[in-house]
């Protein structure tokens, strides 16, 4: 049976004890994540040969569910390397992508985005529950996360890397998309703090990531450029009409 992270083995948990096909939904309550991150473990299960995934049978209108069931003696399966999966993609964008580091990062902050729920319109969360919320998804993830306020001074001690081979290996790439996905994660929240830096093991079994207030002009513009698109289009043609008009009564 391939090793399981501890979300992971609380799905598979799940699915064996119901006996029977489960939605995505109900997974995640019983187990206590986010839709996303259930969905998550649940497709890597399906992946690792240790469930199955059916398409619910329904007479009413809608879009059928996908149902999840834990597949009989999967602990008998035979093993997978993901450690070899994550190895050879690091590799590949480290070698052919023209700037690894941002490619990674990017890509980490499309993923964080998914794996969190922004807020209703008009709730802002603060940083104590932005963290917080951070906290709770990493964990989920797998990173043993831990939040430090030393002053002003906002940390998250990651005690656990999960992709800790690929990382010694790749470190431009894997550290990049860790970082990537706390950025993520941050904007989606629309949180007062982002992640501004990432230290990879500063101690064996230790990394560090550093958050920090956003910069409040920059957020505050970009609050008001999301709440008023044109605004910006339209003060941008007004001071090119008047550029222009400057121009033609200089004298020639």
């Amino acid at each position: 049976m391939p090793a399981l992270g501890e979300s992971r083995a609380r799905v598979l948990e799940v699915l064996q004890q119901a006996g029977e096909p489960l939605g995505v939904g109900e997974v995640a309550r019983q187990v206590g994540l986010h839709v996303n991150t259930a969905r998550f473990h649940l497709d890597a299960l399906v992946e690792a040969g240790l469930a199955d995934r059916t398409t619910e049978e329904r007479e009413q209108p809608g879009r059928p569910r996908s149902m999840y069931l834990a597949r009989p003696g999967a602990a008998r399966t035979g093993r997978r390397s993901y450690r070899l999966l994550a190895e050879i993609l690091a590799s590949y964008v480290a070698a052919e992508a023209a700037q690894p580091s941002l490619a990674a990062a990017q890509a980490g902050r499309v993923w964080g985005r998914y794996l969190v729920d922004r807020p209703p319109p008009f709730r802002r969360l603060d940083a104590g529950a932005a963290t917080d919320q951070l906290v709770s998804t990493l964990g989920e993830i797998g990173f043993a996360p831990e939040a430090v306020t030393t002053g002003r001074q906002r940390k998250i001690l990651l005690h656990h890397c999960p992709f800790r081979e690929a990382a010694e290996e790749h470190r431009e790439v894997v550290c990049a998309i860790h970082l990537g996905l706390m950025q993520g994660m941050l904007a989606e929240l629309d949180a007062p703090i982002e992640a501004r830096r990432l230290d990879p093991f500063v101690e064996p079994h230790l990394c560090v990531a550093h958050l920090a207030a956003k910069d409040q002009e920059a957020a505050s513009g970009a609050t008001a450029a999301r709440a008023h698109p044109q605004a910006g289009r339209v003060s941008e043609r007004r001071s090119t009409r008047a550029g222009g008009r400057r121009a033609r009564r200089q004298p020639g």
